[in-house]
């Protein structure tokens, strides 16, 4: 017979799945189309919209990977996730909310490569664009490896079985409700994690004696040093904070974050929507600090990826209410990794169909279906490589994804702030500057921080495009408003 804690524990993990399937039903009774599929029906409250948001950014980095890096860099680990990280985000938003959603509104795109096509009117470069998204798949690679190894830990089952119940389960309800699904799902998983971060934060204090600077600097002075000379990612400036800034400014032009803009009524609610997200998203960054709580409780780990999970069991493990307090925590985590998985899956989808198969096939009658088929593909993808996972799965899904952030941050950045024409060839050329110098850096070069690769190589493909700029300017004279973009034949 089972105990109190198991019944509870499958219980619980029950009333979840059910109640995130009725949510999806909820969604799919609202989506007839891709276009709905994709973005929804511009019928969504900005709050929702905010929370959703804030949801995707969070995830199984904030709330799984990155407090291990807190936990063996310390606070310079720390400034850079929690502090530089989070004035990335707001300078983002601030920055090209308006103008991505005056474009976007008025082409109606509902992908992010679509919305390149309408600003440069080249099909060419979407379809680059379309493709070098899929680099999104490193991390559907960690959410998945995060929550499995969560799963694991929280059942009696392996780490291989629970990546095959997460991946059933979240392709499931997305396949049935697309965006819908993704934002009530959201919302529901924004509110739990909500209150585990800040029960987490809270019970957690007690670490500190009462003395934060003196409890962080028992541990070393490097450690608790704003840049941490022992560290091979954290030690100075460039890599603690204008990294941390640059490199999050960026990753929020991922397809699965900026087209959340796409989903807003109108410009009237950017302000709703922003300053939910930013503050949903402050409270989400407190879970950084439990990287601090386990050394400062002296939880030794096997593994950096694993010390949010032994942290927890070092906790709660060993009390009768400390089981109850960890199932609910665990599964928490999970709908923390599954909050971003569907959203990139969501964006993911849209983009292949719209942006890949439809202009090449020119069938969009089927375009429901096929982003129901490209979900399956992407998810046998993400599942291969998962099987067997890199060490370090965090820095393995930032090559890629910062890979993507470098290339993408001229096209979209400069296409929103300068409203004339910007020739093809500088845009062009500065995303592959982005994305090569970025992997040269990081894979061949030896930089082992990837924001600072990636920070590198943004730096370098924005110079690059005002020096482009400047010269075509000075030659040909001031360029002339983009004209609208239409569909060739």
């Amino acid at each position: 017979m089972l105990a109190m804690p198991e019944v509870f524990k499958y219980g619980l993990m029950l009333a979840y799945a059910a109640l995130v399937f009725y949510l999806s039903w909820l969604g799919m009774r609202r989506t007839s189309d891709i276009q709905g599929f994709s973005i929804g029906n511009k019928d969504m409250n900005p709050y929702l919209i905010g929370m959703t948001l804030a949801a995707s950014i969070a995830s199984t980095s904030t709330f799984v990977i990155n407090p291990g890096f807190v936990y063996v860099h310390g606070v310079s680990a720390y400034i850079h996730y929690g502090i530089a990280a989070p004035l990335g985000v707001l300078t983002a938003f601030c920055l090209l909310t308006k103008g991505f959603l005056r474009l976007g509104e008025e082409k109606k795109a509902a992908t992010i490569p679509e919305w390149i096509y309408h600003r440069y009117q080249h099909r060419g470069f979407s379809l680059f664009f379309a493709i070098i998204n899929l680099l999104s798949v490193t991390f559907v690679v960690l959410i998945l490896v995060g929550c499995s190894m969560l799963m694991a830990s929280l059942f009696p089952i392996s780490d291989k079985t629970a990546l095959v119940l997460i991946l059933f389960f979240v392709f499931s309800y997305v396949m049935m409700g697309g965006t819908y699904a993704h934002a009530y799902t959201n919302t529901l998983q924004g509110f739990m994690m909500l209150f585990v971060v800040l029960f987490l934060f809270i019970y957690g204090f007690k670490h500190f004696d009462g003395d934060i600077g003196g409890s962080l600097g028992a541990l070393g002075a490097n450690y608790a040093a704003a840049y941490n000379a022992d560290s091979n990612l954290y030690f100075d400036f460039f890599s603690v904070f204008l990294s941390g800034f640059i490199i999050t400014f960026a990753l929020m032009l991922q397809p699965h974050i900026l087209t959340k803009v796409l989903y807003l009524r109108s410009h009237r609610d950017i302000g709703k929507f922003i300053g939910t997200t930013v503050a949903v998203g402050t409270v989400f960054s407190l879970m950084l600090v439990i990287g601090f709580y386990a050394r400062l409780a002296g939880v030794e780990v096997s593994a950096q990826d694993a010390v949010v999970n032994e942290y927890l069991l070092h906790e709660f493990a060993n009390s009768a209410w400390g089981q109850y307090a960890l199932t609910l925590i665990f599964i928490t985590l999970l709908a923390a990794g599954m909050s971003t998985l569907d959203g990139i899956l969501v964006a993911l989808s849209a983009m292949v169909v719209k942006d890949i198969v439809i202009p090449i096939t020119g069938n969009a009658e089927r375009g429901l279906l096929w982003s129901r088929i490209v979900l399956v593909i992407i998810g046998i993808a993400g599942a291969l490589i998962a099987w067997n996972p890199p060490p370090l799965i965090g820095l393995f899904a930032q090559k890629g994804v910062y890979g993507l952030a470098a290339a993408s941050l001229v096209p979209l950045l400069f296409g929103v702030l300068y409203r004339g024409a910007i020739p093809l060839w500088i845009v062009f050329s500065a995303a592959l500057i982005g994305l090569i110098t970025h992997l040269y850096l990081n894979l061949v070069y030896g930089i082992e921080n990837p924001a600072v690769s990636s920070s590198y190589a943004i730096v370098l493909s924005a110079f690059f495009a005002l020096v482009g700029m400047f010269f075509t300017r000075l030659f040909t004279g001031p360029s002339k408003p983009r004209a609208p973009a239409t569909e060739p034949g």
